[in-house]
Order: C-alpha cells, then sequence, then structure tokens
C-alpha cells in the first residue's frame, strides 16, 4: 500500500464522530504522524483500533491505557496540545 493511500485510510480511521477525539487525532495526523519513527506509527494504528469511549477516558485525563504502547501514544498526542 503506498504511503499516500494509508493516509488517507488513517485519516478516515482517525475520524471518530466525537469531537473531543477529532480535534486530538486529525491534527496530529495531519501535523505529526508523518515525522514519528515507525514503532510510533504503529502505535497510532492500534490506538485507532481502540473504542472511542476508552479513548476519551485517556485524552480527558481520568484513566491510563494498561498497554505500554497505546500509553505512549496517547501521552505523545497530549503532549502536543499540552506543552509543559
Amino acid at each position: 500500500m503506498s504511503a499516500e493511500v494509508e493516509f488517507k485510510r488513517l485519516y478516515w480511521h482517525s475520524r471518530r464522530g466525537m469531537l473531543e477525539l477529532d480535534v486530538l487525532l486529525l491534527p496530529f495526523l495531519e501535523e505529526a504522524y508523518r515525522d514519528l519513527e515507525d514503532a510510533d506509527k504503529e502505535r497510532y494504528r492500534m490506538l485507532l483500533e481502540c473504542e472511542d469511549q476508552d479513548m476519551f477516558g485517556w485524552f480527558m485525563q481520568r484513566s491510563e491505557p494498561e498497554d505500554a504502547d497505546l500509553k505512549r501514544i496517547v501521552r505523545m498526542i497530549l503532549d502536543r496540545v499540552q506543552p509543559k
């Protein structure tokens, strides 16, 4: 699959229909995804397989993913919108 086709597929999977998720995932995909290391790109793809309610809790910092890989990508996304 070409990189552009893969990116378009990820774009559609990043559109969750929940505004709180869309305003985090879509800008991250458009502005940061292409510069990620391959392992982090895989983590982002893993994240997209998660349930919206789980992601909502993680991004609202009400809970954290148990999986270390998911925890890393969630933190990367949050750090983009909440710089220290």
